[in-house]
């Protein structure tokens, strides 16, 4: 469980303090595919980054599984994001390296290397036959199943995903989409999702957080169908959104 207990943050700007986030209280549940939505500019990824304690809150509590890790030393704080995988909009791989060699980057940091797992990895996010290719000859989709699966790869308990299909085209954005629906009903793993897509919102999560100008506005349960229509090709699924 995430919980944000009156947190607030603030930034130093040409001069003037700007406010990104404001008395922010929320809980995020375990296993629960959580959105956070807004323009650019509302604090969304300012939220997204303080619960792998990339940012820290000027004020307020945020616990993770009952631990408060605003309070964390360096040490502690290493131990924290291991348990938490990070997706990223424009991928952030290393292009000099294959792509089973960038799923394998965080074993490698962590002295665990493990080809077996990195395999079922691949298998997972159906890549096995480009394991051997570089960035460079991937789609833009395929580049964000490389850096979800490098995600998985320690078995996170928690994924944060900053807007994970922003930079894809339709096909390749609900590709992704399903892939990390996937996750969550097969590891139970759970997501906050900030994005400005309703689409993505509406379809993925169980609820979701509505940001403007740092300041919570809402918080609304959203009703999704229990099976969303999978399509073969781009074609087909524009024909169907705009019959």
């Amino acid at each position: 469980m995430i919980i944000f207990n009156q947190v607030s943050k603030s930034y130093d700007h040409n001069g003037a303090r700007i406010s990104a986030l404001k008395d922010i209280n929320l809980q995020i549940e375990n296993h629960e595919i959580f959105g956070v939505i807004g323009e650019s500019g509302s604090g969304k990824s300012t939220l997204l980054r303080m619960i792998n304690t990339l940012e820290q809150p000027d004020q307020g509590q945020i616990l993770v599984d009952n631990h408060d890790i605003t309070t964390f030393n360096e040490a502690e704080e290493r131990r924290s994001r291991k348990k938490i995988g990070m997706i990223f909009q424009q991928f952030n791989l290393l292009y000099n390296q294959t792509v089973k060699e960038n799923i394998g980057l965080p074993l490698r940091l962590n002295k665990v290397y493990d080809e077996t797992k990195i395999q079922k990895v691949l298998e997972f996010v159906h890549l096995e036959e480009k394991a051997d290719h570089y960035p460079k000859q991937l789609s833009g989709g395929e580049k964000q199943r490389v850096g979800i699966a490098r995600a998985l790869i320690t078995d996170p308990e928690i994924l944060l995903c900053d807007e994970p299909t922003s930079a894809l085209d339709g096909q390749n954005a609900s590709d992704v989409t399903q892939l990390l629906r996937k996750i969550n009903q097969t590891f139970g793993t759970t997501m906050v999702i900030v994005s400005h897509e309703l689409t993505l919102i509406k379809q993925l999560c169980d609820r979701t957080a509505i940001l403007d100008k740092g300041q919570m506005q809402e918080i609304i349960v959203l009703e999704k169908s229990e099976q969303q229509p999978i399509f073969d090709s781009y074609y087909e699924r524009i024909r169907e959104s705009l019959k």
